[in-house]
């Protein structure tokens, strides 16, 4: 009986699933506008709420429609949010006071909708996951045409690209998708008697939207896509309830795969019959691990699954000790209803002894459905393996007539000890000697082993000793057993032998692939991350490899494991067919065979980001499928890891080039204000000071000279900060540190700002013993009259300035706090930035470029500056200058 039971990971997943505190979400699919869904969802949440289930409408769009105005007074309705959009209030879906009302089922329309700019999230569908994941269900509706997976297909049927769209993964983690469907002559009846759109533009929409080709086109992928979901869902429901048999709801197709030339008419009868159902279909090979074939039959059958992906299909290598179990079992995993094989027309008396693969296929089966397709050649191995005749080796056989007389030595000298009665603990003797020589992997020899063993058994201990004859008939039982037992001993423990060889080469490739994917994942850089690529795979595959990327829409070769750094134009023609046509090309291949090396793409969601030309020192060690296969994996990931490195270049350039362009608009901004003021005054008291009809007396005249003097004085500290910090960040300005003392320099800032501090207190709090600290004079005095007139600016003019400086460890830490309103938040994290006038900048905000030079001073002397708000409330400014 075959056991039914699931799997334990699919039963954990299951329950955990079961188990979630997540909400549901049920989605209203439709081919196009006017189909229904609002109108059904409504339906079904009508009925919801009969049954006492707590149903608020969140946003429902009647268009108009009568009949859903009626429907929605069944419906306590959300209350929408209003935003401000270009001096417009919008009407949007409150997703907070959702989250607070938290009823048991909301009803969400449009689910493809566009908030306003202001909101929490940029599209509805995010608002409905954030639902969704706290616990609430939601009902939506949504058209096929704003699914992302068919937004080309879409462009191609309506001629327009959809903007709108939902990814797939919210269709993933919807727990129902109910197709509503209409016949496109009765949607465009609907749309006629203005039951989609006001009759204007009903109008337009059938000269665009709403022809009746499009229709249909849409109508065809939302059944299409409606089904491909139910399949998922039939899958993981067998897989979770441990179903066996095959559930045909849609057609899928298995294609045997053999390993010789008359496999690929199978492979294309198999893709005229997939076409023929519009189904999916797999091409398998198995590999038997009894089996030893040739190396060309491998190739040929390497070769024979590249045709098969070539035309469509999915390909898989599977191994196994049963090729038909194997093969019965994958395609019931995957719910195949049609298994195709190759068979060729054998004689009765080859039947007679020779079971094919095929006619033990048809005896399994079941519930599938098997087509054989005559084939020019022989099919696929046999059920009874086939031999490649190996080298002959004795040393096996040596070992075995070895151990044979060993065990026959020790059961001579424990003979007189355990006698007559005790013959059957020899037995175990012999027994061991089986399995130590079938732990060497080879049948051969265990058999003559267990044949030799009991031979000696009955000729050395079975009375009558030293003869063959045997009298009791229970010694006769006992050769008998003797023997079967030692057969099946040697053929478990070979076959446990494979078993953990095969654990091992999944192992070793599951090992292989870790390695290269941790390694490439803490890697940036093209450069990097070819280097590691290459080096690995030239080590694994032990082979010469070679990275070519384009550059300038030329290949050009970017790394290498060899010397030889330049390719041939021979070399570089083949790498550019396979990185134009994005196909393996050369050694071991259909296309240019004749090559020493195997030239593979590196396949990026994306297109082909490259070439790999590997160059195998044995070429037939390459060409083995789980090598290729591994070959594949390996690629993909250096393939993947260079997309998302690019992705991140030209994520990063385009940050550059937003803050390039926000420093642009806010030098522009600040010059404009900046200067515009200054200018304008001086040119307003030079016209005061050269107008005749209006004489001034001297006070006026020495008060405008002093204003003028006060904006020039302003004009030119502005230039001076733009210059300053130009220079110090191009690293062109040369420190002249000395040794100074701190309350020297702190006295001469003070000197120098009497006049702006007025009677203003400032408190020194400078710790004794400072030691002498080396700076640049003017550049550090410039700090401290930036940070101390922000602080004259920013406080009023009866509260102290406090200016401190202590010495921790290898550095001087400064300080200056003020009493005024403290930063915000926003300010604390980018007051140093260029330009930066505050969260909310007010009259007395300058050009927003001191704070700034004061960190590019400070970071040339090696220190760090930072702001942070006082604790019983005020400002304070910290920096740090190193001890040399």
């Amino acid at each position: 009986m075959p056991d039914r039971r699931p799997s334990p990971e699919k039963l954990l997943a299951q329950i955990k699933d079961e188990e979630r505190t997540r909400g549901k979400l049920k989605i209203y699919l439709g081919a196009a506008p006017g189909v229904g869904k609002t109108y059904t969802m409504l339906q079904d949440a009508i009925a919801k709420r009969e049954q006492g289930l707590d149903v608020m409408a969140g946003v429902v769009e009647s268009h108009g429609r009568k009949e859903i105005d009626a429907m929605l007074q069944h419906f306590e309705i959300l209350p929408r949010c209003i935003v401000d959009y270009h001096d417009k209030p919008m009407l949007e879906f409150d997703l907070d006071s959702a989250l607070i009302r938290h009823p048991s089922m909301i009803l969400i329309d449009e689910m493809a909708h566009t908030n306003v700019p202001g909101l929490r999230h940029a599209k509805r569908w995010q608002d409905i996951k954030e639902l969704v994941d706290r616990g609430i269900d939601v009902s939506t509706t949504l058209n096929v045409q704003h699914i992302e997976s068919l937004n080309d297909i879409i462009a191609q049927i309506i001629g327009i690209r959809v903007r709108e769209t939902v990814p797939d993964s919210m269709l993933v983690l919807a727990d129902m998708i109910e197709l509503i469907d209409l016949s496109p002559d009765d949607l465009l009846k609907r749309l006629q008697e203005g039951k989609v759109y006001i009759p204007a533009q009903a109008e337009l929409a059938t000269q665009y939207f709403f022809r009746k080709g499009n229709l249909i086109a849409l109508r065809e992928l939302a059944l299409r896509f409606t089904a491909e979901r139910v399949d998922e869902q039939v899958l993981r429901h067998r897989q979770g309830e441990g179903i066996i048999q095959t559930w045909p709801t849609v057609e899928r197709l298995l294609v045997c795969v053999g390993n010789n030339e008359g496999s690929s008419k199978v492979i294309r009868a198999a893709r005229r019959m997939a076409t023929g159902l519009h189904a999916a279909w797999i091409a398998v090979h198995v590999e038997g691990l009894h089996s030893r074939i040739s190396n060309e039959q491998r190739n040929q059958a390497i070769r024979n699954l590249r045709l098969a992906e070539q035309l469509g299909a999915e390909t898989r290598i599977l191994t196994g000790f049963d090729i038909v179990k194997e093969i019965i079992q994958f395609a019931r995993h995957h719910n195949v209803t049609k298994i195709v094989i190759g068979k060729r027309l054998h004689s009765r008396w080859y039947e007679l002894f020779w079971r094919s693969l095929s006619y033990e296929l048809i005896r399994h089966s079941g519930e599938i459905d098997v087509y054989i397709i005559h084939s020019d050649e022989k099919d696929t191995a046999p059920v009874t393996p086939t031999f490649v005749k190996p080298k002959k080796s004795f040393v096996g056989y040596a070992v075995a007539v070895g151990v044979t007389a060993a065990a026959s030595i020790i059961n001579l000298f424990l003979y007189p000890y355990v006698g007559h009665e005790g013959l059957s603990n020899l037995i175990m003797i012999y027994l061991m000697g089986v399995v130590i020589v079938a732990l060497y992997g080879q049948l051969g020899p265990s058999i003559l082993t267990s044949i030799l063993s009991a031979f000696s058994y009955t000729y050395l201990f079975v009375p009558p000793q030293f003869t063959h004859s045997i009298i009791d008939i229970q010694y006769v039982l006992t050769f008998v057993m003797m023997a079967m037992v030692a057969q099946i001993i040697s053929h478990l423990t070979i076959l446990n032998r494979q078993q953990m060889q095969l654990a091992y080469l999944g192992e070793q490739r599951t090992a292989a692939l870790h390695v290269l994917t941790r390694q490439l994942a803490s890697t940036r850089g093209t450069s990097q991350l070819l280097s590691i690529a290459i080096r690995y795979i030239s080590e694994v595959f032990d082979s010469e490899v070679a990275a070519l990327l384009s550059e300038n829409n030329e290949l050009k070769v970017h790394s290498s494991s060899s010397t030889k750094k330049i390719l041939n134009a021979k070399e570089l023609g083949v790498a550019q067919w396979v990185y134009d046509l994005g196909q393996i090309a050369g050694l071991g291949t259909d296309t240019l065979p004749f090559n020493d090396s195997l030239y593979v793409p590196l396949h990026g969601s994306l297109g082909t980001v490259g070439v790999l030309k590997i160059r195998p020192r044995q070429s037939e060690l390459l060409l083995i499928p789980e090598q290729l296969h591994l070959l594949e994996a390996c690629t993909n990931q250096t393939a993947l890891a260079l997309e998302v490195d690019r992705l991140q270049e030209k994520a990063s350039e385009t940050e550059i080039a937003i803050e390039t362009e926000r420093l642009r608009a806010a030098l522009f901004n600040s010059l404009s204000h900046e200067l515009q003021n200054p200018l304008a005054m001086i040119v307003r008291i030079i016209n005061k000071l050269t107008k005749k009809n209006s004489p001034l007396d001297e006070d006026e005249k020495q008060q405008s000279v002093r204003s003028l003097y006060h904006e020039a004085e302003r004009l030119n500290r502005l230039i001076n900060n733009l210059l300053q910090i130009t220079q110090l960040e191009e690293g062109k300005v040369s420190l002249h540190n000395n040794l100074y003392a701190i309350d020297e320099i702190i006295q001469s800032t003070l000197n120098r700002l009497e006049k702006k501090l007025k009677n203003r207190e400032c408190i020194q709090k400078i710790a004794p013993n400072l030691p002498l600290v080396a700076f640049d004079k003017v550049l550090m005095e410039q700090v401290f009259v930036n940070l101390i007139e922000n602080a004259i600016l920013y406080t009023p003019p009866d509260t102290p300035i406090e200016i401190s400086a202590v010495y921790e460890g290898d550095h001087v830490l400064f300080s200056i706090a003020d009493r005024g309103p403290g930063l915000l938040m926003t300010d604390i994290k980018k007051i140093f930035e260029k330009f930066y006038r505050g969260e909310k900048p007010t009259k007395k905000s300058g050009a927003g470029l001191g704070l700034s030079v004061c960190q590019s001073i400070i970071k040339a002397h090696g220190g760090k500056i930072w702001a942070e708000n006082r604790v019983d409330g005020g400002a304070i400014f910290y920096f740090t200058l190193p001890i040399t």
